[in-house]
């Protein structure tokens, strides 16, 4: 089984950081935090790390409604959460990939059906924000 959902899309850095945003908040994800990998590997082990990570941010993508669904049919499962969407593009290229942690990962790893619903449904919603990127970049 893949873990992620996955697009590459040829847009600049900036802009694919901002439609990635976008796409998400159009499918009812807001985002609650924002990791800069790039920017802690420069402050915590230099420059050289810095530039082989490339442009890489960790947003916590989190839709309100699937959560509490989610949380309250299993209180555990909020260690997998909020989704885990990653931006990420290698010094000098021209492509820009956006990866989704694929909800079916907590559909492993709990037996509880609701659980497996809310996956459904967030699913499809990653997969809509993702083509829809895609789709833009066209």
């Amino acid at each position: 089984m893949t873990y992620t959902l996955s697009t590459t899309i040829a847009l600049p850095w900036a802009e694919a950081l901002d439609r990635t945003r976008d796409a998400l908040a159009a499918e009812g994800f807001g985002i609650l935090t924002e990791n800069n990998v790039r920017s802690t590997f420069e402050a915590k082990l230099g420059a050289e790390a810095a530039a082989a990570v490339g442009d890489y941010v960790i947003l916590g993508a989190c839709n309100p409604v699937l959560a509490s669904r989610a949380l309250a049919a299993e209180p555990e499962i909020g260690a997998l959460l909020p989704c885990n969407v990653v931006v990420r593009r290698k010094k000098d290229a021209e492509t820009t990939t956006v990866e989704a942690i694929d909800p079916q990962t907590m559909v492993q790893l709990s037996g509880a059906p609701a659980v497996k619903e809310v996956a459904d449904d967030a699913g499809v919603r990653l997969r809509k924000a993702l083509e829809g990127l895609s789709e833009a970049a066209e």
